[in-house]
């Protein structure tokens, strides 16, 4: 049985479980309904405006109380790459080709907000109490900034010696980010790829590596990876793709087809941005290259083939092969007697219920071990 409740009340949550803040699929509904369950509802907001932030943040001010996790990018704005841009367009030009799609149609560039000043006011005016970043962490003079507006500072990790790093540099707790994650891969310290391990063997060095509490995150979605997560010597999760299942999120018909889809040899559902390479390799003190651009451009690409097809096929879903549809590698453990529900994901109220997407081995709880 799970009785450490220091993380929990470091917190002030009631489940040691955290909305992983997946861009897109995310709004303040789906937080809200996270927090209120018990866990930490989170906002991302690198891709938000101005307005848009604070139309979300102003939304969930007035329907819960519960803390809040408001995440940001720490990464180094790419710089464009002519040739980088031509290999992508090289790649899909058959695909072009086969959907009647114009291969010279611009794509989009990348709008991913680094962490600012300009931001770094709105926490100071909105005072959340946690702020998560990925890819490392803003430089110190707005992380001080951060902590003095009174938030718990989360970032990723995805090798010990990140979340070393993470630690040395003020972390209140560190996301062991493993590789069965369906997001982008928050390495920082590094852009070698053979450095990634899964979430089961990197959660133990980490929890062995640092003192500050662990946040296990990468293919868990029941109660067993829970369970698991503990036993290694996490003290909470972080959970995305399981609540890609709740009708709180904010998923497109052929993503929610692809996710229901999802088997144990399929692996075309994870995160099409894990395969094109979209990483930061370095905080904003050991500035690196990032190439994210490139990635949401052969992203941007396969979207318009994926619905080309449809429509070619009489205006049927199309290909999700063809499209961006996030998930991490545990997406089929979600796909059979799931409860939808993000409260029962996240642990209704009143019930012994740790984690419910799902199957026959959702325990009465986690807390049952």
């Amino acid at each position: 049985m799970h009785t450490d409740r220091h993380f929990q009340e470091l917190f002030g949550i009631d489940l040691p479980i955290l909305l992983a803040p997946m861009a897109g699929p995310v709004t303040s509904e789906l937080a809200i309904a996270v927090a209120e369950a018990g866990g930490l509802g989170a906002l991302p907001c690198a891709l938000l405006s101005p307005e848009q932030f604070r139309s979300e943040l102003g939304i969930i001010r007035q329907r819960t109380a519960k803390p809040i996790n408001l995440n940001f990018f720490c990464h180094t704005p790419p710089v464009p790459d002519a040739g980088r841009e031509a290999a992508w367009r090289k790649r899909l030009a058959g695909y072009y080709v086969e959907l009647g799609l114009d291969p010279e149609a611009p794509a989009p560039s990348s709008s991913r907000t680094p962490f600012d000043s300009a931001l770094c006011e709105m926490v100071e005016e909105y005072r959340p109490e946690v702020v998560s970043f990925h890819f490392g962490l803003p430089e110190k003079s707005l992380l001080d900034r951060v902590k003095a507006a009174g938030a718990k500072v989360l970032s990723s990790a995805t090798t010990v010696e990140e979340a070393r790093w993470l630690e040395d540099h003020g972390c209140d707790a560190i996301i062991a980010q493993g590789a069965e994650a369906g997001g982008h891969r928050g390495m920082f310290l590094t852009d070698d790829v053979s450095t990634q391990i899964g979430t089961f063997a990197l959660v133990p060095q980490v929890a062995d590596a640092v003192s500050a509490p662990v946040i296990a995150a990468g293919g868990i979605t029941d109660a067993r990876g829970i369970v698991a997560a503990f036993a290694l010597g996490a003290s909470a999760v972080q959970i995305g793709t399981a609540y890609l299942f709740t009708p709180e999120a904010k998923v497109s018909v052929l993503h929610r087809q692809a996710l229901r889809s999802a088997q144990r040899r399929d692996r075309h559902h994870q995160c099409l941005h894990r395969a094109a390479g979209a990483r930061h390799p370095q905080p904003r003190d050991a500035r690196g290259g990032a190439d994210i651009r490139s990635a949401a451009g052969l992203s941007a690409g396969r979207r318009r083939a994926g619905a080309a097809q449809g429509k070619e096929r009489g205006g049927g879903l199309g290909r999700f092969q063809l499209s961006l549809v996030w998930a991490g590698g545990a997406a089929w453990t979600g796909t059979a007697g799931r409860r939808t529900d993000a409260r029962a994901v996240g642990g209704s109220a009143g019930t012994d219920v740790g984690l419910a997407p799902a199957t026959r081995h959702n325990l009465p709880a986690y807390k049952r071990f």
